[in-house]
């Protein structure tokens, strides 16, 4: 009865980890360093680099940006901007789920809009940002123009507003050795 018990336990942790890999299979192409400017984010020019890697045994994606922005006339040092997070899928909803904490405060829990996200095209969604305007709404989407060349779209809606471009990157990806 044990052993009967045992590999029921072992069939049920296969198929959710088959599960988790085939719902991280549209990341594939995303997994690896990028480097790449950015324009918007107040009318700055910026360089980005980011990184997309599987860890924990391939539980999770963690996400690292880093952006630094040219000097301008309010900011003459120009500004660093940091952001981390992991994207996990959650088994009980049959979700991508990814949770970015930024270096201004901001927490963001987004979801993979499924409706919208195709092969070439991933749209996260916030269902919740802390330490933002109440109501407020942020959309981040990582378009891929070529298999080592993305472009990632960050929109933010006020409260009773459309979403409005906040700013864009375009990334190449680093040439593995």
């Amino acid at each position: 009865m044990i052993k009967v018990i045992f590999s029921l336990l072992f069939i049920s942790l296969c198929g959710l980890l088959n599960a988790q890999e085939d719902a991280f299979k549209p990341f594939d192409f995303l997994l690896g360093i990028w480097q790449g400017t950015g324009s918007g984010f107040g009318n700055q020019h910026s360089t980005i680099q980011s990184s997309f890697n599987l860890v924990m045994n391939a539980a999770y994606i963690e996400v690292k940006n880093e952006s630094y922005f040219d000097p301008t006339e309010n900011k003459p040092e120009g500004e660093h901007h940091i952001d981390w997070g992991m994207i996990s899928y959650d088994k009980s909803r049959k979700k991508i789920i990814f949770r970015q904490f930024n270096s201004e405060g901001y927490v963001n829990r987004y979801v993979l809009n499924d409706a919208l996200s195709k092969d070439s095209l991933l749209v996260f969604e916030t269902e919740n940002i802390e330490n933002f305007v109440e109501g407020g709404k942020a959309r981040w989407t990582i378009r891929k123009l070529q298999m080592d060349e993305i472009e990632t779209i960050f929109d933010v809606s006020l409260p009773g507003r459309k979403y409005a471009c906040f700013g864009t990157n375009k990334l190449v990806k680093e040439k593995s050795e």
